[in-house]
């Protein structure tokens, strides 16, 4: 008898080991999986700037990270979300005004949503970094998702309400869900 109940607790261990291994490998299947949206920017007429752009969203906001080339070196400009996911303009106005589900918040001074700030290229012309932006989601009615986001020329002056962006689009992408 000693060799049959060896053998069950052996088994038991073996069967116990693959559950284990098994449920281990299927968490990564039950935990939230992260929300995420990409846009590729490309240049507008008369413009060279291009790169990616990726929103995640996190508890406190959705993080953008950003990676663009070709941008005039050490230069600030605008990053932007607006209304429509259309690039096709040749300068992205079709892309429309800044994107502001708050519309009641639309007041001198106040900010847009779809303001996300300034980023910096440096002397090369490149512009790597990382916000988070905390009125904007991946769904809902402060979703970015099948809008555009848009590279300005100018820098954002926080004194100012821009409604349309701040000068010039160099670069234009559609925001598409992962």
């Amino acid at each position: 008898m000693g060799k049959g109940i060896d053998r069950q607790i052996a088994l038991a261990f073996v069967v116990g080991a693959a559950a284990c291994a098994l449920l281990g490998g299927c968490s990564s299947f039950l935990r939230p999986q992260e929300k995420r949206a990409d846009a590729q920017l490309l240049p507008t007429v008369g413009n060279q700037a291009t790169g990616t752009v990726t929103f995640i969203e996190r508890s406190d906001g959705v993080q953008v990270s950003y990676s663009l080339t070709s941008l005039p070196p050490d230069s600030d400009h605008a990053l932007q979300i607006h209304e429509r996911g259309d690039c096709n303009a040749a300068d992205a106005s079709s892309a429309g005004p800044v994107f502001s589900p708050a519309a009641e918040r639309l007041r001198a001074g106040a900010r847009v949503e779809g303001d996300l700030g300034n980023i910096h290229a440096d002397s090369t012309g490149v512009a790597t970094g990382f916000l988070v932006a905390p009125d904007v989601s991946l769904d809902g009615i402060r979703s970015v998702l099948q809008r555009a986001v848009i590279v300005h020329r100018d820098a954002i002056d926080p004194y100012a309400y821009p409604q349309r962006g701040t000068g010039t689009a160099l670069a234009c992408g559609v925001i598409r869900q992962q």
